[in-house]
């Protein structure tokens, strides 16, 4: 007798959200090449361009909240397309712009609204409607997408900006999400009972919520639910710090100043591309150590490691070689390993509204990145290197690391 194996159609959705969000990192990882191409083409100052980004990062985490509360509205295959869409669009028509207020439209609103309604609040949407058991394996997964689409995309956008131009870099970016549309089109399903199957794990049906308000409403409830708990603002502000020394710093100034201390261009985007393979292994494995260990604790190590890494990386800046590489190693292992555990305790702390709440609390993450891109531009003018800024962050990813252990465990 021949035994069947058939996959769990929750496998199936989680595989299309993790192509999904690696097309929307590799939209986002674009401008991290971008910076001095645009600037040489077009005469910008670096803070000109790292306005854009700033409003494109703050987007990306203001919409989070919103998208939660959309897509259980409306669906999360609807605001997928549209989100997709969105990417597609921002990107393609990049190729032609030629103005600063192009830039800031095109790569700011557009472009952030789109990476908000595919940020890491879409996987743990999926996470928790899709799946009963390995919630935080499945969320590791997803956040390691972004690391992937780093991994995929960064090398190769260095290398086309270097050698041909920094449009033929756009377009790949626009035609990757443009080919996902299509995927989630075909194959994304709603909910578990849509293919008549439980969420992965359960042995019972499980209730389900279908809110019929307005989904400003629903997000606007969600934040008045997490400002009055003290759980809530140590999160977000643990999270804050996350965005800033991670997407905000590193995303978008590690190539600048390795540019600035005589490493090429290509060189820089390759040593981000293995600090994506080392933070896909970190990352998966946060999500997996978080289903059996505390997550303040897990959160205490990584903020803590973080902080010592930034610290030292003005010297391994200076001396190269394996220093430098034991920087990107380390600090691969820990960029985006904070998610499943802030997720765990934020599923622990507010229930069925965890992912509106989550919503908010990667909302100030982003608010950390935007500060961070923005406040990295301008110390770098005012100072001259960035020195100042990399002790400053690793200074407050230490002080994060206190702030976690404040969180109550239920």
């Amino acid at each position: 007798m021949r035994m069947r194996l058939q996959l769990h159609y929750a496998w199936i959705v989680a595989a299309i959200a993790f192509l999904a969000l690696l097309a929307a990192a590799g939209v986002r990882s674009t401008p991290g090449v971008m910076i001095l191409p645009l600037e040489e083409a077009f005469g910008w100052e670096r803070t000109v361009v790292t306005s854009a980004l700033a409003i494109n990062l703050a987007l990306y985490g203001l919409c989070g909240p919103f998208a939660a509360a959309f897509m259980e509205r409306y669906g999360i295959k609807r605001v997928m397309l549209i989100a997709l869409l969105a990417l597609t669009i921002g990107m393609g028509l990049s190729v032609w712009m030629s103005t600063a207020w192009q830039l800031v439209l095109l790569w700011g609103l557009i472009v952030g609204i789109g990476s908000g309604f595919t940020s890491s609040v879409l996987g743990a949407v999926i996470a928790r409607r899709w799946f009963k058991e390995r919630q935080g394996l499945v969320v590791g997964i997803f956040t390691a997408s972004g690391a992937t689409g780093q991994l995929v995309f960064l090398p190769v956008l260095a290398q086309i900006a270097e050698s041909s131009s920094w449009q033929g870099a756009v377009t790949i970016t626009a035609a990757a999400a443009a080919l996902v549309v299509v995927l989630v089109f075909l194959f994304m399903r709603e909910r578990p009972s849509d293919v008549s199957v439980l969420p992965y794990g359960a042995t019972e049906p499980q209730e389900e919520v279908r809110p019929t308000g307005s989904p400003f409403r629903s997000a606007m409830q969600g934040l008045r639910i997490g400002v009055k708990s003290r759980p809530f603002w140590l999160l977000a502000g643990s999270f804050f710090i996350c965005g800033a020394s991670t997407n905000g710093l590193i995303g978008s100034h590690f190539i600048p100043t390795c540019v600035e201390h005589g490493i090429p261009e290509v060189t820089a985007a390759g040593m981000l591309a293995v600090m994506g393979i080392f933070d896909m292994i970190g990352t998966t494995m946060s999500g997996w150590l978080s289903d059996r260990w505390d997550s303040r604790w897990l959160l205490f190590w990584y903020y803590g490691l973080r902080g010592l890494s930034l610290l030292f990386l003005p010297t391994a800046l200076e001396t190269g070689g394996l220093a430098l590489g034991i920087f990107v190693v380390f600090y691969g292992l820990d960029w985006v390993a904070t998610v499943p555990p802030t997720v765990k305790l934020a599923n622990e702390n507010f229930g069925a509204q965890s992912s509106i709440v989550f919503g908010w609390i990667f909302a100030a993450h982003q608010l950390g990145a935007a500060t961070a891109s923005l406040g990295g531009g301008y110390l770098r003018t005012w100072m001259g290197d960035y020195t100042l800024t990399f002790v400053t962050a690793g200074v407050v990813c230490l002080l994060a690391s206190g702030f976690v252990m404040g969180v109550k465990k239920k």
